[in-house]
């Protein structure tokens, strides 16, 4: 699979094209002033505790406090608040040693939320949902700082290794090659990226993200809540940092600082991959030339059209989303099951990419077209695991029941992409009316004598073809006719069949338009 990135810098922000295979499968957008990004640490002020929810509210300067519920505390919270203070109020020149850290005990899984945070103490906090809709952050104390082999955990010495890494004897030496080079009070998650990579590799990724947690322990140095600590990367870097692997095989950007910076950072990186980094400079919008924007106003609206006539109906509310198969117009066999299975299986595959191109979460439900064998509903479903392997975002699918609906729960992090397709009509400017045909002549010729009356010459007047039969047609009786014999000026009248049918504008003898 080839993988490509297409950004496209403007002045209102940065939009990222995913392709696979040329096919666009993920679209973002990130401004240039990006606040409350998934994985943002904050010095939050507790404002208040909900002990029926088990939860707080917290101050971390968005318009709405954030939300933090007792099972995202981490069984280290009463560790991460004595560091928390301690990192306030140090004073020593280069900040205290956090590899000789004192962790306090963990906290209970059933516990509450008073027993912890009764004093409504500052607090470190990561955001760990955007603001959505109503609804302010989600904030997580499980705090987590990714890299591209590994993640570090601190206040813990737990190494773990991915279980999508097969190999036993690859995830034995990975753990052996992490423990080794590990350092006191920071926990280790490697990463699916880590399989194969040399010890050097990890120690490298190591060493810069315990330099990030150096620089969160200095920020915090007589910080005042609410205050940003540390921002995640910027979307280009995170996306490169997840998904770069061999299959990349083209990364182009039309801005130039932003090239340097991404070739810098892939340098840095995958030396090796340094070349795939283009700068794009051909004159046309980036987008257009790489088919993103065809394929943008294709694959968002309510229906989406596939090759085979196929099509999707997708609707959204506030809880769900559902989606609708239907077969459309053409069929493969004779066979009514058969054509029920491809039908679905290509919508499948499209669905899995819908939910990665609009980023959609919650709770998601599919309509197929009903199938009578239970095999081929196992086939769809089993197809629709395949196809969604692809996706990083969590996510559970169920068997088709017995009414033929799929049920899929896909995480949820930051609002959903939302892209308006339609067009406004020139004719009525998205109000759905026009003004009356009838009276398009008395305003034409009202114009036209205005104009005549201000000495201009060499009049034309461009109009749709159908209304420009009308104004012609006749000799000595037609419209144009009666303006000569009444302005004793010839007026030009051309037929433009872009224009729409009560379109209509006037030009002078250079050809240049004139606004009324």
């Amino acid at each position: 699979m080839n993988k490509e990135l297409i950004i496209n810098a403007a002045p209102t922000g940065v939009e990222i094209a995913l392709l696979e295979d040329k096919k666009l499968v993920e679209l973002h957008h990130e401004s240039g002033n990006p606040n409350f990004s998934v994985g943002d640490l904050y010095l939050g002020r507790v404002k208040k505790l909900i002990p029926g929810l088990n939860a707080a509210f917290v101050d971390v300067g968005f318009e709405k406090d954030a939300f933090l519920h007792y099972t995202d505390l981490s069984p280290y919270i009463r560790s991460i608040l004595k560091f928390t203070q301690q990192a306030i109020s140090d004073k020593t020149p280069e900040g205290f040693d956090f590899t000789k850290f004192k962790n306090e005990p963990e906290i209970v899984k059933t516990g509450k939320i008073t027993d912890v945070l009764g004093g409504k103490p500052n607090i470190l906090v990561q955001i760990l949902k955007e603001p959505i809709s109503s609804k302010g952050p989600r904030l997580s104390c499980e705090i987590s700082l990714p890299g591209r082999f590994i993640v570090l955990t601190p206040f813990n010495d737990i190494v773990a290794v991915s279980k999508k890494i097969h190999s036993s004897e690859e995830r034995k030496r990975l753990q052996k090659i992490v423990e080794a080079i590990k350092t006191p009070n920071f926990g280790v998650i490697v990463r699916t990226a880590a399989e194969g990579k040399k010890t050097a590799e990890l120690h490298e990724d190591l060493t810069t993200l315990v330099e990030t947690w150096k620089n969160i322990q200095a920020n915090l140095r007589a910080a005042q809540p609410p205050q940003k600590i540390l921002s995640e990367q910027a979307k280009t870097t995170s996306i490169l940092r997840d998904l770069l692997n061999e299959s990349f095989n083209k990364i182009v950007i039309n801005d130039r600082n932003m090239f340097t910076d991404t070739r810098a950072y892939i340098q840095k990186i995958a030396p090796e991959k340094q070349d795939i980094v283009q700068h794009y400079h051909n004159g046309a919008p980036i987008f257009d030339h790489y088919g993103v924007t065809r394929q943008v106003k294709a694959s968002f609206g309510k229906t989406v059209n596939l090759d085979s006539g196929v099509y999707l109906i997708i609707e959204a509310t506030e809880a769900l989303h559902v989606i609708d198969v239907n077969s459309g117009y053409k069929s493969s066999s004779n066979n009514q099951e058969q054509n029920a299975l491809a039908s679905n299986l290509e919508a499948a595959a499209e669905i899995a990419r819908q939910l990665r191109l609009r980023d959609l979460g919650g709770i998601i439900i599919i309509d197929f077209i009903d199938m009578k064998l239970p095999e081929n509903k196992k086939v769809v479903y089993e197809a629709m695991e395949k196809f969604m392997s692809q996706d990083r975002a969590k996510h559970t699918i169920l068997p088709i029941s017995k009414f033929g609906l799929m049920q899929i729960t896909r995480q949820r992090v930051k609002p959903e992409v939302t892209i308006s397709v339609a067009e406004d009509c020139p004719t009525c400017h998205g109000t759905g009316k026009i003004g009356a045909s009838v009276l398009i002549i008395d305003e034409i010729e009202k114009n036209l004598q205005y104009l005549i009356n201000h000495q201009h010459k060499g009049l034309t007047i461009r109009v749709h073809p159908i209304f420009y039969a009308y104004l012609a047609k006749g000799f000595l009786t037609s419209r144009r006719w009666k303006w000569y014999f009444q302005y004793k000026k010839w007026v030009k009248i051309k037929a433009d069949s872009n224009y729409h049918l009560t379109e209509y504008r006037f030009f002078d003898a250079n050809e240049e338009e004139i606004k009324l």
